[in-house]
Formats: structure tokens, C-alpha cells, sequence
């Protein structure tokens, strides 16, 4: 699949950049994610967090995604690794997902290697995006 620019917010960039820098080591166990996790922030866009377009996935997003090959529809909001928890839909930005979230639009299709295999995920709505809410620090 061919790969489409995405977005960073420049303020994202940063802290994920820091968390990048802070957990790497050879015995831990999100390496891989990680570095998958830094090719996504290296081909990425930078721009600043007023600039973000209003349909972009940054960090502390809502979004809708339908799974294309099972129909279903699900709800998360991209995290850092010290807030998440599935049981409320909070998806660390370390796991397969959520690194494929990162910078995509509205309308987007994901391709991502999970455990489990290939899935396609279709961007259906941003339900809420800190930088369109104003909410810069977050």
C-alpha cells in the first residue's frame, strides 16, 4: 500500500519523541513498537498544534474507525502508555492501533500489521481533537 502523509502535531512530536528517547533500551518490551512508532513520527509532517487541520488524528484524539473486513465499528482515544486502559476505550499510542492512528484523516484507510494479521481500518469520524477544541496543552 502506498503511504500517505500524515500529520504530527509539532508539540506531539516532541513528547513522543521524549518517550521514544526515555524508554529505549534493549530488554524492553515496546522496542518494536517503538521504532515503528519513530518511522511514523520521521515521514510524518510537522506542523504547528493551531495548524493541525481540524481532521487529523493527534495525541488525546476521539475517533470512530470501521474495521473493513468484519464491518465493526469502534471508538478510541489515542493515549500516552501511562493512561491507557481498554476497558475505556484508551489506546496507547505504543499499541499496533494506535501507532497506525498517529496523523491519519477522516477518510483514511490504515493498513497495520497486528498480531493477529493485516487489518483495514477506515477513519469514519473524529469525534474530538484537542487542537480543534482549543486545548493546546493537552
Amino acid at each position: 500500500m502506498k503511504k500517505r502523509t500524515i500529520y504530527i502535531n509539532a508539540f506531539d512530536r516532541k513528547r513522543l519523541t521524549r518517550l521514544i528517547e526515555d524508554s529505549t533500551n534493549f530488554n524492553n518490551p515496546d522496542k518494536n513498537y517503538l521504532e515503528e512508532l519513530e518511522k511514523e513520527l520521521n515521514r510524518g509532517k510537522i506542523v504547528e498544534p493551531k495548524d493541525i487541520p481540524k481532521d487529523v488524528i493527534t495525541m488525546n484524539s476521539m475517533v470512530r474507525l470501521k474495521d473493513l473486513d468484519s464491518g465493526e465499528e469502534m471508538t478510541y482515544t489515542l493515549v500516552f502508555p501511562g493512561i491507557a486502559d481498554i476497558s475505556k476505550n484508551k489506546i496507547s499510542i505504543l499499541a499496533p492501533i494506535g501507532t497506525a492512528l498517529i496523523g491519519y484523516r477522516v477518510g483514511d484507510i490504515i493498513e497495520w500489521k497486528v498480531p493477529a494479521g493485516l487489518r483495514k481500518l477506515k477513519v469514519e469520524e473524529i469525534l474530538y481533537q484537542p487542537e480543534a477544541a482549543g486545548d493546546y496543552h493537552l
